[in-house]
C-alpha cells in the first residue's frame, strides 16, 4: 500500500481544515516512530477495505470500542474478535455506526459470520494462541511465503530464505533449480518466492 496511505493510518492528519486521529494507533507518535508488528498485521486488515475508502470516524470509533472490551491495545490483531468474540464485535460494529461495507461480520440465518475481507485475512495469518505469530503476504492460499518478525527482520520469506535474496539470485542468471539446491528448498518453493517478488514489484 501507498506510505501515505500507512502513514494516516498510524498517525492520522489534517484533511480539508480538519484533523483526524489516528485509526490504527491510540494517539500520535511522531512520523519517524517504527511500525509495530501488531500494527503491521491490522494494516493488513485495513487494507482489504482501502479501495472503497475507510471512514475513519466510524472505523475509529469502533475500533476504540473493541480495545475498550477486549483490553488490548490492537484489538484487530487479536484472534479473540473473529473466533469467541463475535458477538462483542458485532454490538460494536453497530454502537459504532459502522457502514455495512466495512463490518467484520454479520448474522445470517441465525449465526454470526466472518465477511470476505475478514475471513480472507484471518486465514493469512498464523495465530499463536490469540497472538498473531506470522503473516502470509500472498493471496494465493497455497504460497508458502510468509512474513515473521522474529525472521529475516520480518521480511517476506520462503523455508527461512527471503525472498529479496532468491530474485537476487534469479536475476543473476541462475536457474530455479540451481537456486533451490543453493538454499535447501524446493523448486515450488524457489518459483513461489519469485512470483510474489514479481507481484510486489509489478503493484
Amino acid at each position: 500500500m501507498p506510505l501515505s496511505t500507512l502513514h494516516y493510518w498510524l498517525e492520522g492528519g489534517e484533511r480539508r481544515s480538519k484533523v483526524y486521529p489516528p485509526v490504527i494507533r491510540q494517539a500520535p507518535t511522531g512520523r519517524h516512530a517504527p511500525v509495530m508488528w501488531a500494527e503491521f498485521i491490522e494494516a493488513g486488515l485495513l487494507r482489504s477495505y482501502r479501495r472503497n475508502g475507510i471512514l475513519m470516524a466510524e472505523l475509529r470509533a469502533f475500533i476504540d470500542l473493541l480495545r475498550s472490551r477486549y483490553e488490548v491495545p490492537y484489538p484487530l490483531a487479536d484472534r479473540r474478535p473473529y473466533i469467541s468474540g463475535r458477538e462483542l464485535v458485532l454490538e460494536a460494529q453497530e454502537e459504532a455506526k459502522l457502514d455495512p461495507d466495512f463490518w467484520l461480520i454479520a448474522p445470517v440465518r441465525g449465526q454470526i459470520l466472518l465477511l470476505p475481507a475478514s475471513d480472507a485475512f484471518l486465514r493469512k495469518v498464523t495465530w499463536d494462541g490469540d497472538v498473531a505469530a506470522s503473516w502470509r503476504p500472498h493471496d494465493d492460499p497455497a504460497s508458502p511465503v510468509q512474513i515473521d518478525p522474529e525472521l529475516r527482520h520480518g521480511r517476506p520469506a520462503v523455508g527461512g530464505i527471503s525472498t529479496a535474496v532468491i530474485q537476487e539470485h534469479d536475476e543473476a542468471g541462475e536457474d530455479p533449480e540451481d537456486i533451490a539446491d543453493d538454499f535447501g528448498l524446493s523448486v515450488d518453493q524457489v518459483r513461489w518466492a519469485l512470483a510474489y517478488e514479481t507481484s510486489i514489484r509489478a503493484a
